[in-house]
């Protein structure tokens, strides 16, 4: 089971008991505005983007860790590594992305947790480039982008909802922890 440990986070595989907090996060309307059409997801949605993430842990060798507060116990949301497949024009790409509960935005939490995916994308799965995708007016990730030591790489537009998109990336074999 491969588990991250940081100050204040454990990046996780996931639990059967995530599914609840996991779909209350993707109900709140304002996590959501920057996820796709900007739908919210309900309990079913959930479990089956849940058993997506699992999926893609089996067959890439990565995924989306849960991120769990070592404080608490609580589950924030999600950060780690997925392949962008709705972008056709960046691949073979692996892409970083997070969603936190709106709770925890704004501590540093999405930063903490995606040093540590980069880290593990570079020294457990050799990975020697990472993107980022971000819809044009969420800053609050482009800054987290910025913070990680990407750089915006092209600005693209979303090929089903038509909006604009930002691709940041990072060489990894020059990142710096």
């Amino acid at each position: 089971m491969t588990e991250i440990q940081t100050p204040r986070l454990l990046l996780r595989r996931w639990h059967d008991d995530d599914l609840v907090p996991m779909a209350e996060i993707n109900a709140d309307p304002e996590v959501m505005q920057w996820i796709g059409d900007g739908s919210v997801h309900d309990l079913e949605q959930t479990a089956e983007a849940i058993e997506r993430w699992e999926e893609e842990w089996d067959e890439e060798g990565f995924g989306l860790f849960a991120v769990e507060l070592l404080a608490s116990g609580e589950l924030a949301g999600f950060v780690g590594l997925s392949v962008p497949h709705f972008l056709p024009e960046v691949l073979p790409a692996v892409e970083i992305g997070w969603r936190l509960g709106r709770q925890f935005w704004g501590q540093g939490y999405a930063s903490e947790a995606a040093h540590a995916s980069l880290e593990f994308a570079l020294q457990d799965r050799g990975l020697d480039r990472v993107i980022s995708i971000a819809r044009l007016g969420n800053d609050a990730s482009e800054n987290v982008m910025r913070k990680l030591g990407m750089v915006l790489e092209r600005e693209t537009t979303h090929p089903e909802f038509g909006f604009p998109l930002h691709i940041y990336a990072i060489d990894l074999t020059e990142y710096q922890a």
